[in-house]
């Protein structure tokens, strides 16, 4: 494969007419093979599909009105080959195939969530983003993803490195680019097959349950529109980015005395929106059974 300072002499136009751009959005696995599992239940084709139809909403009214959204049916293996053929097929500009990541099994930890035993690992957390060296437009699809990454960065959203470590076993990665968060993925057939610019995108990872929570979240997902650049692609890369709005509080802390119960945490990190004006918690007497709401303005109350 070519190396990055190879890859980095290649750019983009210098115009990019939306009318005529045509973005296909992916929408990784099927109904019927459903890819992982979270942390708390759901699986990754829904996880999948809520974004990839935001993406595309967004870009429609941003007036890319070629963009197409495209769901495979079947399972696993037919339903693989049966995308490549249809993206080839449709021949778009620019291919984005959008998924949620998980982790080897062995790596795998359990817990109860709503009465039943659920699996889960914190240990990882963050977007990657993957090309393939074996597509015929393999410099392009590099230009994308590591516009996409450096864009993902800059407003406060990391990636997860652990693709390149040993534990990863046969999902173990070369990385292209340290900075933007591109991996390699030569295999996939998604990106290996398809005659067109092709870049798959693992937006967060669900099976980690603070992140999860975080990807349910319609103001986490939110596609924001900063068009400073109108290259070819690049603008599309400019949009394509989860805004990092709200992260979850941490450092909690808990103190009793007689009637009152002090509880104190680190506020959550914030960009791009004005600050919190609040918190709802919940409490409950009787092992759960029912709940009391209390609000406050603090970031510390007593009940």
């Amino acid at each position: 494969a070519p190396s990055l300072a190879s890859l980095q002499t290649v750019t983009a136009s210098d115009t990019c007419d939306r009318t005529d751009f045509r973005l296909l959005i992916d929408v990784g696995h099927t109904a019927e093979a459903p890819g992982a599992v979270s942390a708390r239940g759901r699986n990754e084709y829904d996880f999948n599909l809520t974004l990839a139809r935001e993406i595309d909403d967004m870009l429609r009214q941003r007036g890319f009105e070629r963009t197409a959204l495209m769901i495979t049916e079947g399972k696993t293996r037919p339903g693989l080959m049966s995308r490549v053929a249809r993206i080839n097929k449709i021949a778009p500009d620019l291919l984005l195939s959008i998924h949620h990541d998980s982790v080897p099994d062995n790596l795998l930890q359990q817990y109860e969530y709503d009465d039943k035993l659920r699996s889960y690992s914190d240990r990882f957390s963050g977007h990657s983003i993957f090309v393939s060296a074996g597509n015929p437009h393999y410099a392009s699809s590099v230009l994308f993803a590591r516009t996409m990454g450096n864009e993902m960065a800059a407003k406060g959203l990391h990636y997860t490195p652990h693709y390149i470590e040993k534990i990863m076993g046969d999902r173990q990665r070369i990385l292209v680019d340290a900075e933007a968060g591109v991996y390699r993925y030569d295999a996939l057939l998604v990106l290996k097959n398809t005659r067109v610019p092709s870049v798959l995108l693992e937006a967060g990872s669900i099976i980690n349950r603070g992140e999860e929570w975080k990807l349910r979240q319609a103001q986490y997902r939110a596609l924001r529109d900063r068009p400073s650049v109108t290259k070819d692609g690049q603008e599309v890369a400019l949009m394509i980015n989860a805004g990092l709005l709200v992260d979850l509080p941490h450092s909690a802390q808990t103190g009793a005395s007689t009637g009152e119960v002090d509880l104190s945490w680190t506020e959550p990190a914030q960009v791009g929106v004005p600050a919190l004006t609040g918190y709802e918690f919940r409490r409950s007497t009787d092992s759960g059974s029912t709940w009391t709401s209390t609000t406050s303005s603090k970031s510390t109350v007593e009940n």
